[in-house]
């Protein structure tokens, strides 16, 4: 026997010669290189003997449950800072419910809600059929969500701990602004619901008229109104019976206005012109009125939310709560979760099996129920929050309670959702890991890697799991939460429509106004107001200042009845002296101008303030493309021109790629071409019905200019009788009427109403109408 060393080895010394083994040929693959010997499955790797203690076997259930309580409260925090501590999450709730619309079309127009209502509106007694537009007009939509992101912002402010205290109030300088503009808008209703269509001799229409105009001044709505035949002298009397109310300075400014609308018998006209400036009456000092009413209630002008909130019984407890939950989940809570949560973590994968792929399996199920209590945890919160915030008070009107309940459901099933999502990251993460554990054999690749490059591997592996945890529970509750959405002419359905398919309301001789001091005018509000109250086309003239000799042919091919046009006549040189540059006129200039390029510089601005909003001008041409493409360019306005394609039965953009771009505002000409290739003929691209309607009764839908099967469809909706007829359009603005009529004409022509031209788009509803006309189509 040969003697062995005391460890068993055999002395080399003391035995015989090695006998050599054959050497094996090495495998070949099929390229020639040689193929590696296959290692038993999952060698076993050094563990240190710490982790076979038996405190380790006690404290890894513990750091599995520790691991995926963080996991949760990641999760949780993640969806938290990505949702109700964000204020783009309360955005998008707003506009998910239609907020700004409802509270236009449902809240404000409430019976209920009618002191509210006419606080804003001065506390006159404006037409309920006015309501609507009106508002708009003392508190636009984009005005409405300006503020109301300012109160978010507080809000959020509030909860992430930044302030101490909540304090929301509300700036109303830009409410207290636009009161100014409410007498020369409101006005206009007011009397037209009194216009009658009895006609009366001299002494009874002036003592009507007398009657009426004391009315106005204490803001009560007039009796019905004569229409009366007005010899010259009448008029210039009736003039003065109206005037005599009006400061001095201004009568003379009014006069030519007054006595136009006279002139054909329209005393609604000539009171909607007066109205404003009358002395002493609720009529002339209302806005002011109204705005120091305003000033007092609010302090300044600014509005104490919490405050009033408070005094009708909601209590803010809720967000105080809330607030403390948030500054402590921020802070240390946060913190704490990710160093317990990477020190377990690190403990499970550092005391796990031997074999390396099957220590992933303990770290992905900690993830993986991680996940799973995080949904459970906003599942529970969604069946517990119901009612969380209390019952609306029973003096809310109803429809402002069922708009704030509507928020609540639509702002926590969309934490829920978020929640959710952030939940399935870790959940699926643990579940490949758990399923990668049970690999029994290493693939053919990681075989060939040396023991430290599989460490490398696996390390890389971690590190790619843990980022995408976390990345994903952070970023996933934002992408669940939604970003802004993108909202055209007020709609995001409405985005999906080309611009060919929508239909918008079109202010017929949008420039001829009552606030502008047009004779005979077809509109109340100013272009900015009829923008504000839905506009989203307006037809206008251009011209330069015509010479006395001019006068009588352009009154020819106006829309004024001969009557009219033979009174005019006497009266347009009373009105303004000649001026030089580019106008807006409604047939002859001396009868009532606005500036062109300054007008353009206020569409632009509006444009600017209104980013989804797309506004088409359609221009009876009195002046040539040349001259209106610098009057564009000088009023800036080349930045949102659109470019119709040269080819009229092309496929229009829809409003949504017209808002991406940014170019927002498409103008035609009646009769020009060019030069510039957005200015366009209308009558190529579009069509249209008549136009001289003399009742209701005559509207038809018959080819007029454009011919049939083109792209754009005008429906002229305006019955001219010896000018605009403030009577018959509140007839035709009607919804109902409205609507029944552009539903034939799409029948008849075979082609959806772009366009709905109208007068005075103050009365009656037209805008309702059109967004009943666009819910019923799609894209």
């Amino acid at each position: 026997m040969s003697r062995n060393t005391n460890d068993g080895v055999p002395d080399p010394e003391r035995e015989g010669p090695r006998r050599e083994e054959p050497e094996r040929a090495e495998p070949q693959r099929e390229d020639g290189a040689p193929e590696p010997v296959p290692g038993p499955p999952d060698a076993p790797s050094r563990h240190p003997t710490w982790t076979r203690s038996r405190w380790v076997r006690l404290v890894r259930p513990v750091a599995a449950v520790l691991a995926a309580l963080c996991v949760t409260v990641l999760a949780t925090i993640g969806t938290l800072r990505n949702t109700v501590l964000d204020r783009g999450f309360y955005q998008h709730v707003l506009d998910d419910e239609r907020a700004y619309h409802r509270l236009y079309d449902e809240v404000l127009v409430s019976p209920e809600a009618q002191p509210v209502t006419r606080s804003l509106l001065a506390r006159l007694p404006v037409p309920e059929s006015v309501v609507t537009a009106n508002l708009k007009t003392v508190l636009p939509p984009a005005t409405v969500r300006e503020l109301t992101d300012e109160q978010i912002g507080a809000v959020t402010r509030y909860l992430r701990g930044e302030t101490d205290t909540l304090a929301v109030s509300v700036d109303l300088t830009p409410v207290l602004a636009n009161v100014d503009k409410l007498a020369e808008v409101y006005l206009g209703g007011l009397v037209s619901q009194a216009q009658g269509r009895e006609k009366a001799d001299l002494s009874v229409a002036v003592k009507r008229i007398e009657e009426a105009v004391d009315d106005v001044a204490a803001g009560r709505r007039p009796a019905d109104l004569p229409t009366v035949d007005l010899s010259d002298r009448a008029v210039k009397d009736v003039a003065r019976l109206l005037l005599s109310g009006v400061p001095k300075g201004e009568r003379a400014a009014l006069r030519p206005q007054v006595e136009g609308a006279l002139a054909v018998g329209d005393v609604a006209t000539a009171l909607a012109a007066v109205g404003p400036q009358l002395i002493g009456g609720r009529a002339g000092t209302g806005a002011e009125e109204g705005e120091q009413e305003l000033l007092r209630i609010t302090e300044g002008g600014r509005w104490n939310v919490v405050e009033d909130l408070e005094s009708t019984g909601v209590r803010t407890g809720a967000l105080e709560y809330a607030r403390g939950i948030t500054r402590l989940a921020l802070g240390w809570v946060y913190s704490l979760a990710v160093i317990v949560g990477a020190a377990s973590f690190a403990f499970l994968w550092l005391t796990g099996p031997r074999r390396r792929l099957r220590r992933l399996r303990a770290v992905g199920w900690s993830l993986a129920a991680g996940g799973v209590l995080t949904a459970a945890f906003f599942r529970i919160v969604q069946w517990e929050a119901d009612g969380l915030w209390g019952r609306a008070p029973g003096s809310w009107p109803p429809a402002l309670a069922a708009l704030v309940e509507d928020l609540e459901r639509t702002a926590l099933q969309t934490l829920t959702t978020a929640g959710v999502s952030a939940a399935l990251t870790p959940l699926a993460f643990g579940l490949f890991l758990v399923a990668l554990s049970f690999v029994r054999r290493r693939p053919r690749a990681a075989r060939s890697l040396t023991a430290k490059g599989r460490t490398k591997l696996l390390a890389g592996m971690s590190a790619v799991t843990t980022t995408a945890v976390v990345l994903g529970v952070t970023f996933v509750p934002a992408a669940a939460s939604g970003s802004e959405e993108t909202y055209c002419n007020g709609s995001a359905q409405l985005c999906e429509l080309r611009y060919d398919q929508a239909a918008y309301v079109a202010t017929h001789n949008a420039m001829s106004t009552t606030a502008d001091r047009f004779i005979s005018p077809l509109q109340d509000g100013d272009i900015t107001a009829q923008l504000d109250n839905g506009a989203r086309a307006l037809l206008v003239d251009t011209h330069t200042w015509e010479r006395p000799d001019q006068i009588a042919q352009r009154l020819k091919v106006s829309e004024f009845a001969p009557e009219m046009r033979e009174r005019i006549t006497g009266l347009i040189d009373k009105a303004q002296p000649s001026r030089p540059g580019l106008w807006l006129c409604h047939a002859v200039c001396r009868g009532g101008a606005i500036p062109l390029v300054e007008t353009l510089r206020d569409i632009g601005t509006w444009l600017d303030e209104h980013p989804g909003e797309v506004v088409t001008l359609i221009v009876q041409d009195g002046i040539s493309g040349e001259r209106t493409r610098a009057a564009f360019r000088k009023a800036g306005l080349d930045r949102l021109l659109y470019t119709p394609d040269d080819d009229p039965k092309a496929q229009w953009p829809t409003l949504g790629k017209m808002v991406e771009d940014n170019k927002r505002l498409v103008v035609f000409a009646e009769h020009a071409d060019g030069p510039a290739p957005w200015y366009r003929n209308f009558y190529r691209y579009g069509m249209e019905t008549p136009y001289a309607f003399s009742t209701p009764e005559e509207m038809t839908c018959e080819p007029n200019r454009g011919g049939t099967g083109k792209r754009l469809f005008l429906m002229n909706h305006f019955v001219t009788s010896g000018g605009g007829s403030r009577i018959d359009a509140r007839e035709v603005n009607a919804k109902d009427f409205v609507v029944d009529r552009a539903q034939k004409c799409e029948a008849a022509r075979g082609h959806p109403v772009n366009f709905v031209a109208v007068d005075f788009a103050n009365l009656g509803d037209a805008a309702a109408a059109v967004d009943t006309l666009n819910a019923a189509r799609n894209p």
